[in-house]
């Protein structure tokens, strides 16, 4: 007589489960709905639990549970958890409409991101603060899961979007991509908008049973499609000031133009020293000149002068506020959003030529080889003799004429030493390609262009460098790092993110080294010099980027892995930059002799300048993003050579050679076949013919649809037959 199987059949159907594996997916139930409690028919119906013999065996089985302290019982019979689960605070990832990721505080020391499916989410949206439970069980996913118990706080309660009107009612269709609910619009709150027009809508309520959001117009922008309106559009979806409180402004105009003499008898005056500004051609806020001449010893005095901007901006005004609020000055494809007004920014605080200004200055005593003999940290007087644009001091350093030239030559010079000293020392050497565009008058995309690097690009990179880090390390050095300050750091890259970036390097036929008495940043500049003009350089710069752990402001005294220093910081631009005023004042308040205050606040300063700095680079990328699809919609419909930058089960991403522009081939639309993805080798596999699309393939494609909406662009591959979408 052969073995009873575990697989038999109840009288019912279904499949039997032995008792121990009853209790484990009864257990597991009831953890993982912690808070509630259940009897034993609603478990059988949770569970669906179909076979007779098991469900006989789900009433007995909680008795023993709850004898044996596991579970908790009511005398209704009611059981429920006893386990404890996590509660943590966090930030919302909404990644897709069916589930978000909560990233945990790191206090809470959490392993991983915890999923939560849109039912458990409580109204919570993309960015929010929330508080939730972490069951103590991980789900089907093999991932942590949990549900939100609260909302701490509301990222945003304003949208950008497309309004659609209807005779008794009208949504607004959000830009945002991780908005996945339209926003309800009573007709009343229209504010006078037309339908399809862009529009500013703001939360009124979101009532718990109600499916989507209420919300009023607050701001028409225009006509969808119009330059304008989308930068008004972008500047609006991540918050950014479309101009200044009038206070604000007031209080800039009445500060005077002179420098009270009083002022300048108490700082270094350098106003008789050769003095200079390199910037680009369009630049208006100068923030920082060098200063260059030989001293009777032979050795040279190198003076980096940054612009005095506490001296005009005081705490507990109206001008600081509205500083440490902007945190930074945003770079759009066609406009600067400015930290400060254009009276301090452009004026006042600009270091422009001819004009004395108050200064903030590292002044150096170098030696031929570039090494820092001494060097003195205090406010000075200075005075601009000349103003260069970046590509007239590398005309006059090529040239080997014009003004200043045998400076310019010598900084030069002494800037390659210290790079070179800098890299040998282990600084990694990201060479990024930035895609600049030609607009015309009204904004719409001429061409576009590779800005180029040159020497005089790392001249002032290296001084300003050499300035940052000797700040640093003076304040660390005066108490061993105990004093409060802001630094600006650069954990060590994850060992995990490396090893798959190498792999994709490798799918690009580039081997990168990262074995055991293998240096990081030697093996990944190695492969840095390799890709240098090559078809890939961009999608490897990015991917490698992306690897590595995020530069942040904090007041911990840990280094920076990328630029190879015990201990940096930002001082070199306070016009455009919170940190570096909050670098400036700590730093006077150290060389008065004050002692060190409390560090709490300033880490909290420092956390909105780094939260500031994120948006200020989402809100730039989306701006190039706009173009680049606004440039393609434009461009002559042609086949166009790419290289393939992602692979993921919904698309190929694709950026295109000539244009550095990203587009997508979506696998929907591939028709030639049904592609299969292999996440572990980042490919498309076709389940008939066995074509392999994969990271880093050669490819031609065309373009078939931009959306300036969603900022994507649509391609194929150019062997397809031609696809009947059509650009707009």
């Amino acid at each position: 007589m052969g073995r009873k199987s575990n697989n038999q059949q109840g009288k019912k159907g279904g499949k039997v489960m032995d008792a121990s594996q009853l209790a484990r997916k009864v257990l597991n139930f009831l953890d993982n709905n912690y808070g509630k409690e259940f009897n034993a028919k609603q478990i059988i119906k949770k569970l669906e639990i179909r076979d007779s013999v098991t469900k006989g065996g789900v009433e007995p089985t909680l008795h023993k549970l709850a004898a044996a302290g596991s579970v908790s019982k009511t005398p209704r019979n009611y059981f429920s958890s006893v386990k404890e689960p996590e509660f943590v605070e966090g930030e919302v990832d909404f990644v897709n409409p069916r589930f978000a990721f909560i990233k945990p505080d790191p206090k809470h020391d959490l392993e991983e991101d915890v999923l939560v499916k849109e039912a458990d989410l409580k109204q919570a949206l993309d960015g929010d603060r929330v508080r939730i439970m972490v069951y103590p069980n991980k789900g089907k996913t093999g991932r942590l899961e949990g549900k939100v118990l609260e909302i701490v706080q509301r990222n945003r309660d304003e949208f950008v979007g497309r309004v659609e009107i209807s005779p008794r009612f009208a949504f607004v269709v959000p830009d945002f991509k991780k908005m996945h609910q339209d926003i309800f619009v009573h007709t009343g709150d229209l504010n006078g908008a037309q339908h399809n027009q862009k529009v500013v809508v703001k939360f009124t309520e979101w009532r718990e049973d109600d499916k989507n959001p209420t919300g009023k117009i607050t701001r028409v922008l225009g006509k969808a499609g119009e330059h304008e309106v989308e930068i008004h559009s972008i500047m609006a979806e991540f918050g950014l000031p479309f101009e200044y409180p009038k206070a604000v402004e007031e209080e800039a105009n009445a500060i005077p133009d002179e420098i009270p003499t009083s002022e300048i008898k108490n700082r270094r005056d350098m106003r008789d020293v050769p003095t200079f500004t390199i910037d680009p051609a369009d630049a208006k806020d100068f923030d920082d000149a060098i200063s260059y001449r030989k001293l009777d010893n032979g050795n040279l005095e190198i003076g980096v002068h940054i612009a005095d901007v506490t001296y005009y901006v005081q705490p507990k005004t109206g001008l600081e506020k509205e500083a440490y609020d902007r945190a930074t000055s945003v770079y759009l494809v066609d406009r600067t959003i400015p930290m400060l007004p254009e009276r301090l920014s452009n004026g006042l605080c600009s270091l422009r030529p001819n004009e004395d200004k108050l200064t903030f200055s590292c002044v150096f005593e170098l030696d031929e080889n570039a090494d820092v003999l001494n060097h003195w940290i205090g406010r000075t007087v200075t005075h601009s003799d000349r103003r260069f644009a970046y590509e007239e001091g590398q005309e006059n350093i090529d040239n080997q004429s014009g003004d200043f030239y045998k400076e310019l030559t010598h900084l030069n010079d002494l800037a390659k030493k210290l790079r070179k000293r800098r890299f040998d020392k282990g600084a990694v050497n990201f060479e990024t390609v930035e895609v600049k565009f030609k607009l015309d008058e009204k904004g719409k995309p001429l061409g576009l262009f590779v800005k180029e690097r040159k020497d005089i690009h790392k001249l002032i990179e290296e001084f300003m460098l050499l300035a940052n880090r000797t700040v640093a390390e003076f304040v660390y050095n005066k108490n061993k790092g105990n004093d409060t300050f802001v630094y600006r750091i650069h954990d060590n890259p994850d060992a995990e993110r490396l090893d798959t970036f190498a792999n994709f390097a490798k799918k690009f036929g580039h081997e990168v080294k990262l074995g055991e008495g293998t240096r990081i940043s030697a093996a990944l500049n190695k492969l840095m010099d390799e890709i240098v003009g090559k078809p890939e350089q961009n999608v490897l710069e990015q991917l490698a980027i992306r690897s590595m752990a995020k530069a942040k402001y904090t007041t911990e005294p840990k280094g920076h892995f990328g630029l190879a220093f015990k201990h940096y910081t930002h001082f070199t631009s306070p016009i455009r930059r919170y940190p570096d005023m909050m670098v400036h004042r700590l730093l006077q308040h150290y060389l008065d002799g004050g002692k060190s205050p409390n560090e709490d606040e300033w880490e909290d300063k420092c956390l909105h300048s780094s939260t500031r700095e994120k948006r200020a680079s989402d809100a730039e990328r989306a701006s190039i993003k706009y173009k680049q699809v606004e440039f393609m919609s434009l461009a002559e419909e042609k086949d166009y050579e790419g290289i393939v930058a992602g692979v993921t089960e919904w698309g190929v991403f694709v950026e295109i050679t000539e244009t550095k522009c990203e587009g997508m081939i979506r696998v929907q639309d591939m028709k030639d076949d049904y592609y299969d993805f292999d996440e572990k080798n980042m490919r498309l596999i076709g389940s008939k013919n066995k074509k392999m699309i994969t990271l880093g393939d050669k490819v031609v494609v065309r373009v078939v649809a931009t959306d300036i909406d969603r900022r994507t662009i649509d391609l194929e591959f150019a062997d397809n037959e031609p696809s009947q979408k059509k650009r707009r």
